[in-house]
């Protein structure tokens, strides 16, 4: 069946859901009707997906129009560089230095090919912003995720997990020789019966893993009481930070810190492509479970270290947030500032982050709503199906600290626009 010929009428019309129908079919001919799917829309200018900067990351940014080639200039509001770091002068100046020193690469695995003194004093710091003993550094924090979950987990061992977890735990589970059950989202209830029947079934080792800000929500997790739990049953905690990391706690320690709860969790995960701007994740607990972990996590053991110029922005963004804390004062005024201005509209947005959730009715065409914001000059993400349940398609904004007054007014004009176009509210 061509995709430009579908049931619904046309590729237009087609969803990323219509595609789980063509799973019986041959790997080529799926990512033919994908690939005709894909590019019919992008001629449409229905598909915003890898947008094409002209300009470094930032608060402002030149990208490239997927459909008419036209440079605009727009407001970023799809980016997780929440403290505006990508382009702190500090920052790209700590990399130019840390590439005449070191150069570009580590040429190996830190286990065999050693490490370096920017690499150990990235992970000490780390390691004291997080209130543990040690951290070790992975080429990505979906790596992180696989080797903690692929080392730690024997075969009659229980992983309990909120069900908005991210993608990375869950393909690390797959990985993984142990059992794994989901619980509801922050349902301590759930969470307790499951410890309880975990619990007397004998587990040897219980493992509850949860994050501090959820991606999708921006809302965060129940720390204090799932913490409870955890010690009531002896189950350790792991809580993945990716998105709380630089946003909440004092300093940007994390959701932990915000919490009253930290060096109280028995083991962090962390990422550099969110607060820091660039790549790569991290993991930090107690001396003997990191010390573990350099041996058994197989992410770690055969990924190359970190390329020192990354590790010197990361280095540089930690300078930056001890040395200019108003930086995440002004991040959370730029999200009261836009959460009350949607609410002024109509909007009924919330969150406890920087993360805002836009929630779109179902029956709105949410490519053509994202279009449109796009030609007001906003850059905003649209989120669909199959990355939130069918009747759950938002609209994800990521504030920033370096958001400008004029660039939260230009935001809410656009959305004051499409409300009475797309009749939103």
């Amino acid at each position: 069946m061509d995709v430009t010929r579908t049931p619904s009428g046309n590729a237009e019309n087609f969803s990323l859901r219509d595609f789980m129908k063509f799973q019986d079919l041959g790997i080529l001919e799926q990512a033919r009707r994908f690939s005709q799917y894909f590019r019919h829309t992008q001629a449409a200018g229905l598909s915003l997906y890898m947008r094409e900067a002209q300009s470094e990351t930032s608060h402002r940014m030149r990208i490239k129009d997927p459909q008419s080639g036209e440079i605009r200039d727009m407001v970023m509001l799809g980016s997780n560089n929440y403290l505006g770091l990508t382009d702190h002068p500090h920052v790209k100046q700590r990399v130019r230095q840390a590439v005449d020193e070191y150069g570009i690469g580590a040429g190996g695995p830190p286990l065999l090919n050693g490490t370096s003194r920017i690499h150990r004093e990235l992970e000490q710091r780390l390691a004291a912003l997080k209130g543990a003993d040690d951290a070790m550094l992975f080429s990505s924090g979906f790596l992180a995720n696989l080797g903690w979950v692929t080392a730690m987990a024997g075969k009659k061992d229980l992983i309990l997990f909120d069900e908005l977890n991210h993608a990375s735990l869950f393909d690390g589970l797959r990985m993984a020789r142990c059992s794994a059950e989901g619980f509801g989202h922050n349902d301590i209830p759930d969470l307790s019966e499951k410890l309880r029947k975990a619990k007397a079934a004998g587990c040897p080792n219980i493992f509850v893993v949860v994050e501090g800000v959820y991606s999708m929500d921006g809302d965060l997790g129940n720390l204090p009481a799932i913490r409870s739990v955890c010690q009531e049953f002896d189950a350790l905690l792991i809580v993945d930070d990716a998105h709380g990391t630089g946003v909440m706690g004092n300093g940007g320690a994390g959701t932990a810190e915000y919490f009253g709860l930290h060096g109280d969790i028995d083991l962090q995960m962390g990422t550099f492509s969110k607060t820091f701007g660039t790549t790569g994740g991290f993991l930090a607990a107690h001396q003997e479970l990191i010390d573990f972990l350099r041996f058994f996590a197989r992410s770690y053991m055969f990924s190359a270290h970190l390329p020192p110029p990354v590790v010197a922005a990361v280095l540089g963004g930690l300078d930056v947030m001890e040395r200019e804390p108003e930086r995440i004062a002004r991040l959370h005024a730029n999200v009261r500032t836009l959460v009350d201005g949607l609410n002024g509209l109509g909007y009924r947005v919330t969150t406890e982050s920087a993360i805002i959730p836009v929630m779109i009715s179902p029956g709105v065409d949410l490519r053509r709503l994202a279009r449109r914001l796009h030609d007001l000059g906003i850059f905003a993400n649209p989120v669909e199906y199959p990355a939130v349940a069918l009747d759950e398609q938002r609209l994800r904004l990521s504030v920033m600290a370096t958001h400008t007054d004029t660039d939260l007014d230009q935001t809410l004009g656009a959305f004051e626009t499409v409300k009475s176009e797309f009749n939103l509210v």
